[in-house]
């Protein structure tokens, strides 16, 4: 059994002062994996000193060696992948090959933000003075559980790109995955204080960093409800926030789209990361006149999706993260049948076999319209809810109907069309034709999917306020 009962501050593994201890527990069969000691605010404070103290040499540092620092974190997260890899199986119930993207995605975090500062203009013209982009001071970092070491690469990376220095909030549920990458960024070697993790609860931990005058932005990834209370909370110092948060992606399947390449993106967009993400495509719009088509391809894909143990290579859907988020899916499962849509496929209860673990069966809707619950909310598991349409207006219509707007999907044989259609989608990212990987294109969300962009230039704008020098300049 793993015991976290460590944090890190100052560049050192310390003690919390925090007492209180939370469970680890393996989602693919219920087992206790280890317990972490959670930080208290005390801890955050101490955090926060430690990272302010490392300003003034953040502020001294030149993107060469911001660079070096932000090579050698890449270089020493990928060092560990296998473990890393391991971590993300076990306690989260990532299928293999979706983890090992998963590592690699973390490293590039840096790699990416690396590439971005050396490409940004901190020192340009604008009108006759001179506008300097410096970092906004001391960042506060919280993140998901369902791709926490991703995001403490991608936030982290941005921050010290930026020149910032950084206290990061991970989720406790993801302590064992932390704890790894955490070793992984000691070994890198960067000054003391430039970064600092609190293991801790998001009433605790969390809600200091969103008040702590001492903090200047927070950077969260979470839910749409968390997020909202965490912009009250950063009202009162007037904290620079970004947020991304929940998410109804629509996936328009246009009349023209070719089904057969289509349907198992579809199921792909909407069953990834084992449902458990805010980009997943969980509402596919389909031509009225293709509907019968269409569902029997979907129920014929959903069906052969592989659902079980998260180390069989063959697997693409693990369990839910824990019981509390299993017995939500349920409920919204029990919802759509209440509300008078078809089940399709799957269902209430667990697949056979798997009844140890927080396995939800694959789970499709049709006849689903857009005033159901399931339409509307975001379930956060493998469920796919089917709406038809009529026209191509209507369509964008339907996608647009909604309190989010993260991220879309279009399929047409006409790259035209769907880059028409996409150009007229409420959502912060549209992929055309795929799902495509892009680290340098900004990432965040319209509406009530959060405030900001994350990544590339975009996201390193986020970290850095300009000071404008009128007058003569030297």
């Amino acid at each position: 059994m793993r015991i976290i009962d460590q944090i890190y501050i100052n560049g050192q593994f310390v003690t919390p002062h925090g007492a209180e201890v939370a469970d680890l527990i393996n989602p693919s069969n219920g087992e206790l994996l280890g317990q972490v000691r959670l930080g208290d605010v005390e801890d955050a404070h101490r955090a926060i000193a430690a990272a302010r103290a490392a300003l003034p040499l953040m502020a001294r540092s030149t993107l060469a060696q911001r660079g070096e620092w932000l090579q050698r974190l890449h270089d020493a997260v990928l060092k560990r992948a296998g473990e890393a890899v391991e971590a993300i199986v076990r306690e989260y119930g990532g299928p293999i090959q979706s983890a090992q993207w998963r590592v690699q995605h973390a490293a590039n975090g840096f790699l990416n933000a690396k590439t971005t500062m050396e490409q940004y203009e901190f020192v340009r013209t604008v009108g006759k003075s001179k506008v300097m982009m410096e970092g906004l001071g001391v960042v506060g970092i919280i993140t998901p559980w369902n791709a926490s070491s991703g995001f403490i690469g991608t936030k982290l990376g941005m921050a010290i790109a930026a020149g910032c220095t950084a206290v990061i909030k991970p989720s406790e549920l993801s302590a064992i995955q932390t704890q790894i990458l955490l070793e992984c960024l000691h070994e890198a070697g960067l000054p003391p204080g430039v970064f600092n993790i609190v293991n801790g609860r998001g009433d605790v931990v969390g809600a200091e960093l969103s008040t702590h005058p001492d903090i200047a932005k927070i950077s969260f990834t979470g839910s749409t409800l968390v997020g909202k209370g965490i912009m009250r909370a950063a009202a009162d110092t007037l904290k620079r926030v970004t947020l991304e948060l929940g998410g109804k992606s629509p996936n328009i399947l246009l009349d023209d789209a070719d089904l057969e390449t289509a349907v198992p993106l579809a199921i792909r967009s909407a069953f990834m990361n084992n449902g458990q993400a805010c980009i997943a495509g969980t509402r596919l719009l389909v031509p009225e006149h293709q509907l019968e088509r269409v569902k029997a391809l979907v129920k014929a894909e959903a069906e052969a999706v592989k659902v079980g143990d998260p180390h069989d290579p063959a697997v693409t859907l693990g369990p839910l993260v824990n019981r509390k988020q299993w017995e939500r899916v349920q409920r919204y499962i029990q919802l759509g049948m209440e509300e008078g849509a078809e089940l399709l496929t799957g269902g209430p209860g667990q697949p056979q076999g798997l009844e140890q673990g927080y396995f939800v069966k694959p789970t499709v809707f049709a006849g689903v319209t857009p005033q159901m619950t399931i339409a509307k909310d975001e379930i956060f598991g493998p469920v796919l809810a089917i709406i038809s349409y009529r026209t191509e207006e209507e369509a964008i219509a339907i996608a647009n109907d909604t309190t989010y707007g993260l991220q879309a999907y279009v399929s047409s044989r006409d790259v035209a069309r769907a880059n028409r259609v996409a150009e007229q989608l409420q959502a912060g990212r549209v992929h055309i034709n795929g799902l495509h990987d892009d680290m340098i294109t900004p990432f965040g969300g319209f509406k009530q999917s959060g405030i900001g962009r994350e990544f590339g230039p975009f996201g390193l704008d986020a970290y850095l306020e300009p000071k404008a020098i009128l007058g003569p300049v030297a």
